[in-house]
């Protein structure tokens, strides 16, 4: 079954809290015509308030995997909104079985996995993700990378923080710039609702400036880095 409709028409039962997390983050257990699949769950109710950002950070994960998808990415886990799951509205990620010991810093020694690395480090450019810590990249059982916790991103100010600074001053992908271009010229209306104008006319203007000037920047300071690195 396509895993977007069963976390769109799915019942959903929660099973547990996830470890490890900031703000109430749930395991779900998701069941459709006899389909059972698992998906990460994070209802608004569940989050601390931050000065930052506003509330509902659950929609810029879903405005970060309409991006991914946008560019053709492939590797933010499909991610919807659910009104109607147990604890309220929020955004259903589908859940990764991937190796936990497995994180970017270890990604990174793999010469095969650097151009997904690569093209997430740009994703983030252009999404303006301010914690990517090495923990949120996954190597599914799948074989493949994929990239998850895209909560605090689309800020309207400059706020990268990532670990994902090896690539500095090398160039950004040349395969990702045309799909970059089309982004910055027609982003996609998928995103209303989920950030508003201010932030889809910066994210525009940061796909421009990554076509303009297609090379990785380097950290500006210690705050450039999330805490902790995992």
């Amino acid at each position: 079954m396509d895993s977007v409709r069963l976390l769109t028409e799915g019942a959903v039962e929660v099973k547990g809290r996830m470890p490890w997390s900031s703000n109430a983050t749930f395991l779900a257990e998701l069941c459709l015509d006899g389909t059972v699949g698992l998906a990460v769950y994070k209802p608004e109710r569940g989050e601390r308030p931050l000065w930052d950002y506003p509330p509902g950070l659950w929609r810029r994960e879903v405005a970060a995997y309409i991006v991914s998808e946008t560019l053709d990415l492939g590797f933010v886990p499909e991610t919807i909104e659910r009104v109607d799951a147990p604890l309220g509205q929020g955004s259903l990620q589908r859940f990764v079985e991937a190796d936990f010991d497995q994180h970017y810093f270890t990604l990174l020694e793999r010469p095969e996995h650097l151009p997904t690395l690569k093209a997430i480090a740009t994703f983030d450019l252009v999404i303006n993700n301010a914690d990517r810590k090495g923990g949120h990249c996954l190597l599914g059982d799948d074989g493949e990378i994929w990239a998850v916790d895209q909560g605090l991103c689309f800020s309207v100010t400059p706020a990268l923080r990532t670990v994902m600074w090896d690539f500095a001053g090398e160039p950004i992908p040349e395969a990702l710039l045309p799909a970059l271009s089309h982004l910055a010229l027609d982003p996609p209306g998928d995103l209303d609702g989920y950030i508003n104008d201010d932030e889809i006319d910066a994210l525009v203007r940061r796909a421009a400036a990554v076509v303009d000037r297609p090379f990785f920047p380097d950290p500006r300071s210690n705050r450039s880095f999330p805490w902790p690195l995992v």
